[in-house]
């Protein structure tokens, strides 16, 4: 299906899915920068978006410091919650759709979970970055009828130099590459995504339309880091050991879901295309990936 929309603004352009969604959108494409727009700022936002005269905006910017969140609680407030609120006005204001992307973060509270999380369940995150975008959802949702929610989990690209500077597989390649032995945590749970099967899932979102409201959208199937890790020492060819520990016994200054896996079947049910299994997208980055780190 042909997509309609000539121009869609990107919020957050520099990273990882925004790029690839630059990419896809090709001149249609109107990217906004952290230089070209301040999400703390509700002037900044409403004098940027209005300037760009979209047909539709996505949003992919977040404060997205997991573990900094825990000391500044307050920034990734302003960024998550508060910045997109702000979008959501200015597009309720303009009468164009808003694409919001979320996380699996909000969920994380029943440590005994084995199920998917669907659209219905109800979060429960346990740090605050999962707070101030679940924050996030609710603002947004509040301000415009014209929004979809798009939750993801573990997204990774080849782009991925945006604010944390990298992603796991780049991270996991570079410590193999670095050491004989790793130690990976088994006992977290989610579905890794690729940002380019993601940013496809969008352009379709917003080509068939169906109603508006709150999507999981991951590539399919499940595992846990561990697993992922050696999925990726596997497919890539390296033969550094790979242990799998708890996480005990890597401690982080915030709290992690033990299970975050997220249920696409309403998106299958809305007409949209299912993402491919995590390991074939895998071995589909780690094939592309090969020419541009040579």
């Amino acid at each position: 299906m042909r997509l309609e929309i000539d121009r869609i603004v990107i919020v957050g352009a520099r990273g990882q899915l925004g790029q690839d969604l630059c990419r896809l959108l090709g001149e249609r494409a109107v990217p906004l920068t952290h230089e070209q727009i301040e999400l703390r700022s509700r002037s900044s936002v409403h004098e940027a978006v209005r300037a760009a005269q979209p047909g539709a905006v996505i949003n992919v910017a977040a404060y997205n410091l997991v573990d900094r969140a825990e000391d500044d609680p307050q920034a990734a407030l302003e960024v998550n919650c508060c910045g997109v609120r702000y979008l959501a006005e200015i597009c309720s204001e303009l009468g164009v759709p808003l694409v919001h992307f979320s996380t699996d973060y909000v969920f994380g509270r029943d440590e005994h979970r084995s199920v998917p999380y669907t659209e219905e369940d109800l979060p429960g995150p346990v740090n605050c970055y999962g707070v101030s975008k679940l924050a996030g959802e609710h603002a947004a949702l509040l301000t415009h009828e014209a929004l979809y929610v798009v939750r993801t989990c573990g997204v990774y690209g080849l782009y991925g130099k945006g604010g944390k500077g990298t992603n796991f597989v780049e991270t996991m390649l570079r410590l193999a590459a670095e050491r004989d032995e790793l130690r990976v945590v088994a006992d977290q749970h989610c579905t890794p995504t690729y940002s380019a099967d993601l940013a496809a899932a969008v352009m379709e979102l917003l080509a068939k339309r169906p109603p508006y409201g709150l999507y999981h959208c991951t590539n399919s199937g499940a595992c846990s880091w561990y697993e992922f890790a050696c999925a990726i020492f596997e497919l890539a060819g390296c033969a550094v050991r790979c242990r799998p520990i708890c996480s005990a016994e890597y401690p982080t200054r915030a709290r992690r879901p033990r299970y975050s896996v997220l249920d696409c079947t309403k998106w299958r049910k809305a007409g949209l295309t299912p993402l491919r299994p995590w390991r074939d997208a895998l071995a589909a980055y780690l094939a592309t990936r090969q020419p541009r780190s040579g």
